[in-house]
């Protein structure tokens, strides 16, 4: 079975559709993934069930979590090799995703895999997510942010709430440690702005399980976040 048969014959029953438009999108996203993966280190998950499941499917999930409306905006943070931003820019043709990463090649396979899928609702951003995140240009623009697998929870919040409007949500994509993680991330939220909106757990076929964290941002994020990096590791919130 191709990576997109292996999707189709498992999303059904998350109840999501995989269109003509999607499964095209993905089938060379895949196919790309596995040849950059060959020239720079973007997967540990190379073969096909592992992408259709532990990346598609998993970024997909997100659609079941946020409503996602023509216009709207979102930030990930971390993209790394597009997960999950691009997988859900592929699957939501009418909104805005902005791609924003620290390490310039994976950037390039990620504006060449964006390319060659015909996703063209991309902005690709070379930055520290410190650095974005006090910019005029990205501060407090988007509906979402989104970040898959990039820190702890109360370390990702300084990263990302920045970003996020007043009224938005910040979308944690977290494996079995998410419930550890946001009985630590108390004090993170409070600080920044945010609160747990809602825990949605799901189980991949396979077995391993995932959350997204729902994280509503009621207050704005005060100027002095985020903090240089090296702070933010050594006396997280």
């Amino acid at each position: 079975m191709s990576i997109i048969d292996i999707l189709k014959a498992n999303a059904t029953d998350y109840g999501i559709e995989i269109n003509q438009d999607l499964a095209e999108k993905l089938e060379i996203y895949g196919r790309l993934l596995k040849e950059w993966n060959d020239k720079i280190n973007l997967t540990a998950i190379k073969d096909d069930e592992g992408i259709a499941i532990k990346h598609f499917l998993d970024c997909l999930l997100v659609g079941k979590v946020a409503e996602f409306k023509d216009g709207m905006s979102i930030i990930d943070v971390g993209t790394g090799a597009g997960f999950p931003g691009l997988v859900i820019a592929a699957a939501y043709p009418n909104i805005n995703v902005t791609l924003l990463d620290s390490t310039g090649k994976k950037l390039k396979a990620v504006e060449n895999m964006a390319e060659e899928m015909g996703v063209k609702n991309v902005k690709i951003v070379h930055s520290r997510a410190e650095d974005a995140g006090k910019s005029p240009e990205f501060r407090e623009k988007y509906d979402f942010a989104t970040a898959r697998a990039v820190a702890e929870l109360r370390v990702l919040l300084e990263y990302t709430l920045p970003f996020v409007k007043k009224g938005g949500s910040f979308l944690s994509l977290k494996a079995a440690t998410a419930k550890e993680e946001i009985d630590g991330a108390g004090n993170s939220l409070k600080t920044l702005g945010g609160k747990i909106d809602s825990i949605n757990d799901f189980t991949l076929p396979g077995g391993d399980t995932r959350a997204i964290i729902n994280v509503k941002k009621i207050s704005q994020t005060s100027p002095k976040y985020p903090r240089p990096s090296a702070q933010i590791a050594k006396k997280p919130l």
